[in-house]
């Protein structure tokens, strides 16, 4: 079953997840409303990452706005280069994959009896909800000063390119010889 009409009723998170996997490029994002067929969660999100590395990202974004909206996530499986991250966040579960296991698993057929709602019905204006601001700096915080360039303590063991033209300007010590020089030998043979 589909709904096409904005919801004044969901989560204002759940919106919040929406609009992070939206703006971090996450494809097929489709939101499954179960509360009438699961007694675990409310919402269901799935949407596909296009790599592991696109799936880690998205984790941490959902991660951050869950965090910064203070929703306790319950629990989260991120095994490394599964190819699916879960995070239950109680009233909303949201499972990220990558395309083989959104095609091989397809949870949207496991709940074909759930209420979809339609992605561009929670961003649209009527129901954006802003996304939390950072903090604004204090008025007495200090100004920060530019960063002074670093400077190089230890010596390369490889050469420069100025090092390899220039001249050395030291030259070398002369070994003592065994032999007197040229001058006393004469003046000793005679």
């Amino acid at each position: 079953m589909k709904t096409n009409s904005p919801d004044a009723g969901l989560p204002p998170v759940l919106k919040l997840v929406c609009q992070v996997l939206d703006e971090k490029k996450a494809e097929d994002v489709r939101v499954l409303r179960v509360s009438e067929q699961s007694s675990i969660t409310d919402y269901l999100v799935v949407a596909t990452g296009t790599s592991d590395p696109h799936l880690r990202a998205l984790r941490i974004e959902v991660e951050k706005v869950l965090d910064s909206n203070a929703v306790h996530i319950v629990g989260m499986d991120t095994t490394q280069e599964s190819g699916w991250v879960v995070i239950d966040a109680f009233d909303i579960m949201i499972h990220m994959l990558n395309p083989v296991n959104r095609e091989r698993y397809a949870l949207e057929n496991l709940w074909k009896d759930a209420e979809e709602i339609e992605l561009g019905a929670i961003l649209s204006p009527e129901t954006h909800v802003p996304s939390p601001k950072p903090a604004k700096a204090k008025a007495n915080a200090r100004p920060k000063t530019p960063a002074k360039p670093r400077t190089k303590t230890a010596k390369s063991t490889r050469p420069s390119k100025s090092a390899k033209t220039a001249k050395p300007t030291k030259t070398p010590a002369k070994k003592p010889s065994a032999r007197p020089p040229a001058k006393s030998r004469k003046r000793a043979a005679e």
